[in-house]
């Protein structure tokens, strides 16, 4: 066996702003002693199982295109539904890769501008 994926880290300029769009857009619990103005703030998988989603504070503000991103798949709702609620959060779309029979993905940045991708749900796939 390899190694478990432990974190995701996310570099950014304030951590408890961003970790709390990331909270509503995965569900996932802010850590109990984040506060704002921390340093770093932690987001806990909900069923304790996947990683978690570790947010630390840079001077850089982001120049480039990510070298990595989260690609987003829906569990309740349809891929257009949730565009639209992340965008409701506060994210920006960069791209629209939707092609009409359904397929594709759409490319959004987070308050931050740190892209990532919002796919298909299971259940569009299989219909």
């Amino acid at each position: 066996m390899g190694s478990r994926m432990k974190n995701v880290s996310i570099d950014c300029a304030d951590p408890y702003v961003l970790s709390g769009f990331w909270s509503e857009a995965l569900g996932y619990p802010r850590h109990s002693d984040d506060h704002p103005g921390d340093p770093e703030a932690v987001l806990l998988p909900p069923d304790e199982v996947g990683p978690v989603v570790l947010f630390l504070q840079v001077p850089e503000r982001k120049t480039v295109k990510n070298r990595l991103h989260l690609d987003l798949q829906p569990t309740d709702r349809s891929r257009d539904e949730e565009v639209a609620r992340l965008l409701d959060l506060g994210a920006t779309q960069v791209a629209d890769h939707r092609k009409p029979d359904g397929a594709g993905w759409v490319v959004l940045a987070d308050p931050e501008g740190n892209e990532f991708c919002v796919e298909r749900s299971v259940a569009e796939r299989a219909a």
